[in-house]
């Protein structure tokens, strides 16, 4: 069964190319493969990927050159994943997600302040790379955002969805990266049993004014993940 809530397949093959020049495995000045054939490798009809590309170009990642083909222009990739920062061990993995639950509730009492609400509403969600669980996340949205959110409301981009419906976006995120146990709510396809050993990411995000507008906890396995920021 197809999901609903998924990046249109263009915008998905965009931000996986973004993920790889990002990562530098797509150098500047690299030639690209010739349409057809790309297309094929990548399991879309040209027309997807022609959009992609087209995509990329606008975002000057790409140059077309008439009668030679499609060359990397690296630069500020920017993107729905700008903020990501897992990876497959092996590099790159096309992020998606798969909401668990949304809950509006009391705000944990060992988070830092996020907003002036009492409440937040908690999105446990799992992630996969390329297909392959990699994460759990838990989110906590200051409740002064939004009165309700329903589950069936959120995008696979949770930073879409802020921006689109709720009207801000995250600028800036602050990472506390260290170990923890998975989480009581771990549970299969996750590959790691409550308690087991993760990669654990904190996340203090601030809004496009600097307001701390939520905090996240992510567990990531580390068989299958790592976590990744480069300086540019």
């Amino acid at each position: 069964m197809s999901n609903p809530h998924a990046l249109p397949k263009y915008v998905q093959t965009a931000e996986m190319l973004i993920r790889e020049i990002a990562s530098g495995r797509l150098l500047d000045g690299e030639r690209l493969p010739p349409e057809r054939e790309m297309a094929s490798e990548l399991g879309l009809s040209v027309g997807t990927l022609r959009k992609a590309l087209e995509d990329l170009e606008t975002r000057g990642l790409l140059e077309r050159r008439q009668g030679s083909g499609n060359y990397i222009r690296t630069g500020d990739a920017g993107g729905v994943y700008a903020l990501f920062r897992l990876e497959l061990i092996g590099g790159g993995g096309l992020p998606t997600a798969e909401v668990l639950s949304v809950d509006l509730l009391p705000k944990p009492h060992d988070a830092p302040e996020f907003g002036p609400g009492p409440k937040a509403h908690r999105i446990r969600r799992l992630r996969r790379l390329g297909g392959t669980p990699a994460a759990l996340e838990e989110i906590w949205l200051d409740g002064s955002r939004a009165k309700t959110i329903a589950k069936m409301e959120l995008s696979e981009s949770l930073y879409l969805f802020y921006r689109h419906t709720l009207g801000f976006w995250i600028a800036r995120a602050e990472d506390s990266i260290s170990v923890g146990p998975a989480p009581e709510w771990s549970a299969p396809p996750f590959g790691a049993a409550p308690g087991a050993t993760c990669g654990y990411v904190e996340r203090l995000g601030r809004d496009q004014d600097g307001r701390a507008a939520e905090f996240s906890r992510t567990w990531f396995d580390t068989s299958v993940a790592r976590y990744v920021s480069r300086l540019r």
